[in-house]
Order: C-alpha cells, then structure tokens, then sequence
C-alpha cells in the first residue's frame, strides 16, 4: 500500500495548482462539515466473482475511520444510485439492467421491479432521477436501438409511461430548474449483451425533455460524432449563481491514438455545449463527474488513476487533484464554510480533497472494491 502511494502524487493543492485568477477566488479556512459523513455505494469483494453490494459507508473524520452502516447483497453489478430522505437508496442493475430496487435506512429492500416482466426488449440504461411526482429511469430499447426514458411511481417504482429519449443510448438524466429532464445519449449502438457495433452509426447528443410529457424541447450535439455523453452533473458559481453543467465523456475512435488524445469533458451554460480544454487522461476516458470548486467539476479516469478539476477561472486546463489507482466514483464533499470540496474513491480507500482542508485517506473498513458511482447523503 505504501510503495502504491509512493509511485503517484496523493494530493495537491489549489495554490501548487496555480490555475485560479488572483481576484474574486478568495480560499476561506474549511473545518469539517460535520464529524460523520454517509455516503452511499456500489461494491463487491475483492474477486471479479464475489457478490455486489449496496449500501452506506460512514466516513468518521474524527476518528479516521471508515465503517458499513448496511449492506444490501443485490442480483447482479448495480450502477446508479438515489440517496432517500430516510436514509435508503434507489438502486439498478448496470446495462442492460434488468432490476430496479429500493431499501430503507436499515437496508431492507422495501420495493423491487423485475424490469423482464414490463418488456421482452427494454431494459435499464445507466440512472434514475427522481422528480416531484414520478421518477425516471434511462432506457434502451433492444429491438430498434432507440433511447427510452421510464415513467415510474415513485413508492412501486411501476412503469406508467415511456417516452422517446430523444437519442441512442441514454445514460444519465438530472432535471433543470424548470423541472424539464436533461439526458446525456451516449450515442453507442449496442446488443442486449451488450457488445458495441456499428459505431460509424453513433449519434451522442444532450436534450431536453419536457418533464410533463416527454417532449422533445431542444437538442444539442458536438461536432465529433465519435464522443459517447455519458456522465452529467450540476455546478453553480457562488458569484453572480451562473449555472453549468458537466458532461464526461467517454471516446469511441477506431484509432488508438485519437482515443488517447480526446477530450473527456463538455459544458453546457444554458445554451452551448462546447468542449473547453482538450487536457485528458491519456484514454479519452471520463469515469465520473461531480460538482466541485466555484463552478468547476472534478472528473475520474480509473484508467489512469486520476481525478482532476476543471473551473470557469482556467477553462483550458485540468489539473490533477488525486493520483491513486482505480480513481473512480465521486461526490462532492462541502467544508464547514464553502463548498468545492471532492471524496474520490480509490483502490486503497476514501480520498477527500477539499481546497482549503486537510487532505484525509481513509482505508477500506473490508477487502471491497468500489463501483463506478456514490452519492452523499443528506
């Protein structure tokens, strides 16, 4: 464990950074945001073949520990994640999923759809986003390759409509202020095995949907069809409260080396969505996004080991935060006094990097690798 440390950098600084302008990025001194934080989580054992898990780990800052609230065994590989207001978690199977679940605050599963049952051809893409009055799952129809967004109630967690994703394979969907969904497709033709084929056919594109009805409101795409949209996430500058929106992406080219040189990051202001840096990986692969400093977002490449921050102030950088094996699932972690702050999970544990905290590692509390995505919890 210790050489693994030795060989990365573990974690910097804002100020070794030096990506933010002098003025109106002032750092303010962040004490904990409490001494407990929950997150909830994806995992399995050590072993490719060991059973996955959901569940809430309790990050003790005090203490420097790490523990398992619950632990709820689940039928295959999940992937997204919803924390409930009770402590509980929406959970789905990853693509093609074909189980949706909910459990409580003690980890009993208290609902659970066998998505085979609604259909012989649909089944669950990646997310779940909860609105006011129903939530919405992201869905591939098998027969035609085309997007679908699920209707549920929120309790049954039943399907009552489907619509039209407005694209091939969407992966992700978070609702805007209006209450209208955005959804990330990612564009990726694939089988219910889910082989990828005919990526020359792929069609990656951000919309709107009205979060009433479905309808198309608005689309919009880049101009390398071969960048897969797949990861969103909400970012707000504290100054004048403009809002962005970070897409991760993942490269698809035929060729090796325009994989490795792509970027893995969009920005959606409301109105463009343009790639702003093409700073990367060395993949041209983003495993997930949160919102981080004023504005900015932090992303994963377990590929590469790393997790790095974009902000508004430097558009054209990224600038590595953690550097440890198997950086993957984020969240964003707020100090006692602003925000911006990042817990990234690695092979060896927690990581929480905050720019004006201390930098904590807190080890597994078992042997446990951690899926792709985790969700702090209220």
């Amino acid at each position: 464990m210790n050489n693994a440390i030795g060989r990365r950098r573990f974690l910097l600084t804002l100020g070794a950074l030096g990506i933010f302008p002098k003025t109106g990025l002032t750092l303010s001194p962040a004490g904990e945001a409490g001494l407990v934080t929950l997150i909830g989580a994806a995992w399995r054992g050590p072993n490719a073949g060991d059973t996955h898990y959901a569940g809430v780990l309790a990050a003790d800052w005090e203490r420097k520990q790490l523990e398992i609230r619950y632990a709820v065994p689940l039928p295959t590989r999940p992937h997204g994640l919803v924390p409930q207001a009770d402590g509980g978690l929406l959970v789905n199977g990853v693509r093609p999923g074909t189980w949706l679940l909910r459990c409580d605050g003690g980890g009993k599963v208290m609902q659970q759809v066998k998505v085979e049952e609604e259909s012989a051809s649909v089944r669950l893409s990646g997310h779940i986003v909860v609105g006011r009055d129903v939530m919405y799952t992201t869905e591939i129809d098998y027969n035609n390759d085309r997007g679908r967004i699920g209707v549920r109630d929120r309790v049954s967690l039943k399907k009552l409509d489907e619509w039209d994703a407005g694209g091939i394979e969407p992966h992700q969907a978070l609702l805007d202020e209006a209450g209208h969904l955005i959804v990330a497709n990612g564009g990726v033709p694939r089988t219910l095995a889910d082989k990828k084929y005919d990526l020359q056919r792929m069609d990656s594109s951000l919309v709107r949907l009205d979060g009433q009805n479905g309808r198309l409101l608005r689309q919009w795409k880049l101009d390398d069809p071969r960048l897969s949209l797949r990861h969103i996430a909400w970012s707000q500058a504290p100054v004048g409260g403009k809002t962005f929106l970070g897409v991760a992406m993942q490269a698809e080219h035929d060729d090796a080396a325009r994989r490795a040189g792509a970027p893995i990051l969009a920005v959606f202001d409301g109105e463009q969505l343009t790639t702003p840096t093409r700073a990367n990986d060395g993949h041209g692969y983003a495993g997930d996004i949160t919102a981080a400093y004023n504005g900015g977002f932090a992303l994963s490449s377990n590929k590469a080991g790393v997790a790095q921050l974009w902000h508004p102030g430097a558009p054209d950088k990224l600038s590595a935060i953690v550097e440890l094996d198997d950086a993957y699932a984020l969240a964003d972690w707020p100090g006692a006094s602003r925000a911006g702050g990042v817990l990234v999970a690695t092979a060896i544990g927690l990581v929480r990097w905050h720019p004006s905290a201390p930098p904590v590692l807190l080890p597994w509390p078992q042997p446990m690798a951690l899926d792709n995505h985790w969700v702090r919890m209220a």
